[in-house]
C-alpha cells in the first residue's frame, strides 16, 4: 500500500495480514486484528468495531474505540520499521508523529559550572550574559548552565523553618530570596531569549521561578531556541527541605523542544531518580537530556552513565560549583552557612554519550566551561539493540500514563 504526505509517495510493508480499503485508500486495516492505519491522517485506531463492506472491510467510524494491545504492538513494529510515524498515547493507542528523523552530524553543546552571585539576580543574569557570549565565541551551539543559577541554590540554609514553628529572621533572608527569583516572561527572562536570537544558539538556564499570580517560587528550568521559543520546566517534586522554598509543579512537566539534533528535554537533580518521570521523556523520543542540578555525590556519577544508557541519549550533567564564602550576608544563616564545608558544592559537570561513556572531561572543584563535540549519529545507532520506548518495550504489559499540563 502506498501513503502520500507533502506529494511524495512511500510503500508502506506493514505484512501479510492487512490490506487497503479501496473505499478510503489511506485506510490500512488488519484482516485478522482489529486495527487500522490511517495514513492520511497518520493515526492508528484500534476498534472492535469491524465490519465487512463490499467483500473488504472498513472501521465503522462512529464506534467507539478500544486499544487491543497486541495488534498495537504489531502494528508499531511493522510500521517504524517502514518509516512511518508512530509514538504512545498514554502507553495504549499509538498515533502517528513525526519520524525520528535524520539527525544534524554533531552539536557542540557547552556546559557552564559556575559560581552564582548568589542572592543577586542582576548580578547572576550579567554573569550569564558575559558566559553565554564567551561560550558562543568558542562555536558553542548549545549553552546549558546548571539548576538555579539564578540566584543560587541556598545549599544548608533553612530559612529559620522547623517542624511546626517559623522565625522571622528566617523570613527575612525567604523573602530576600524571593525577591531575586524571576517572572518566567519577567525582563530577565527576555534578556536571554534576545541573546540566544541574537547569537544563533539555544541556551538552557536553570533559576527560581516566582509565579505571576501567587506567592509561590518554582525550581525551574528553562530552554530558549535562536528563534525566541522559550520551554519551562517546573521541578515535579522539590527534594527534603526544598520543599518549604519551592512548590510542586502545577504545570509545565516534561516540555520538549525540537532541536537540529533531535527532541531535547531536561529534568532537574533527583527528578532523576524519577523512573516514570525519565520514561515520560524517552516517550517523546528525546536524544538530549538535561540534567541541570547541584549533586556532587559520588554516586550520581554513577547515575547519570545508568540513564544514557538506559535512554541512549546524550546525558548532559549540569552542576553548580561554590563556596561557603559565596554566600551574601543573611540574617538567620550564619551559623548554617559556617558550618559548610569550604566547598560546599564541587561540580562534577560532564557529558556521557548514549554508550555510557564520558564524552567530554568531568570537572570538580572550579569554574569551567565544559565544550563537547557529540556525534549524533551514535543516538540511533545505540538503539540497535536497546530502545527502551520502542521495540525493546511491551505496551501490552507496562503502560505509563502521563497527565501533561
Amino acid at each position: 500500500m502506498r501513503s502520500s504526505r507533502g506529494g511524495v509517495s512511500r510503500l508502506l510493508s506493514i505484512g501479510r495480514e492487512g490490506f487497503a480499503d479501496p473505499f478510503r485508500p489511506s485506510l490500512f486495516m488488519a484482516s485478522r486484528e482489529n486495527w487500522a492505519y490511517d495514513a492520511q491522517t497518520e493515526t492508528i485506531l484500534a476498534s472492535g468495531a469491524v465490519r465487512a463492506v463490499g467483500g473488504t472491510h472498513r472501521l465503522h467510524m462512529g464506534a467507539e474505540f478500544t486499544p487491543l494491545y497486541d495488534s498495537c504492538c504489531i502494528l508499531r513494529r511493522n510500521l517504524l520499521r517502514s518509516g512511518v510515524p508512530v509514538w504512545y498515547n498514554h502507553g495504549i493507542i499509538l498515533q502517528g508523529g513525526r519520524p525520528m528523523r535524520d539527525l544534524k552530524n554533531t552539536c557542540r553543546v557547552a556546559v557552564v559550572q559556575a559560581t552564582p552571585v548568589m542572592f543577586r539576580k542582576d548580578k547572576c543574569l550579567e554573569k550569564a550574559l558575559r558566559l553565554i557570549d564567551e561560550a558562543a565565541g568558542e562555536g558553542a551551539e548549545l549553552i546549558v548552565f546548571p539548576e538555579l543559577f539564578i540566584p543560587g541554590y541556598p545549599y544548608g540554609m533553612t530559612f529559620g523553618f522547623t517542624v511546626g514553628s517559623r522565625k522571622a529572621v528566617g523570613r527575612e533572608d525567604w523573602k530576600m530570596y524571593y525577591d531575586n527569583s524571576l517572572l518566567a516572561d519577567g525582563p530577565e527572562m527576555r534578556k536571554l531569549l534576545r541573546r540566544a536570537r541574537e547569537l544563533g544558539v539555544y541556551i538552557s538556564m536553570g533559576y527560581s521561578e516566582r509565579d505571576a499570580v501567587t506567592g509561590t517560587l518554582y525550581n525551574a528550568n528553562m530552554m530558549i531556541s535562536p528563534e525566541g521559543e522559550a520551554l519551562n520546566h517546573r521541578k515535579l517534586k522539590p527534594t527534603g527541605s526544598e520543599r518549604v522554598v519551592w512548590g510542586d509543579a502545577d504545570r509545565d512537566y516534561f516540555p520538549v523542544m525540537d532541536t537540529p539534533w533531535g527532541p531535547m528535554g531536561n529534568l532537574i537533580c533527583w527528578e532523576s531518580y524519577m523512573p516514570l518521570a525519565r520514561v515520560a521523556l524517552y516517550q517523546k523520543g528525546i536524544s538530549l537530556y538535561i540534567s541541570p542540578n547541584t549533586n556532587d555525590n559520588p554516586e550520581w556519577q554513577d547515575t547519570i552513565r545508568h540513564i544514557a544508557i538506559e535512554g541512549h541519549c546524550y546525558f548532559i550533567n549540569a552542576d553548580l560549583v561554590f563556596r561557603r564564602s559565596d554566600y551574601p550576608q543573611t540574617v538567620s544563616g550564619t551559623a548554617e552557612i559556617a558550618a559548610l564545608p569550604d566547598i560546599a558544592c564541587r561540580g562534577g559537570s560532564c557529558v556521557i554519550d548514549p554508550f555510557g561513556h564520558e564524552a567530554s572531561v568531568t570537572v570538580w572543584d572550579k569554574e569551567d566551561i565544559i565544550y563537547a563535540d557529540l556525534d549524533m549519529q551514535k543516538v540511533p545507532a545505540s538503539r540497535m539493540e536497546l530502545d527502551c520506548v520502542g521495540h525493546y518495550a511491551r505496551p501490552d504489559v507496562l503502560e505509563l500514563r502521563v497527565n501533561e499540563k
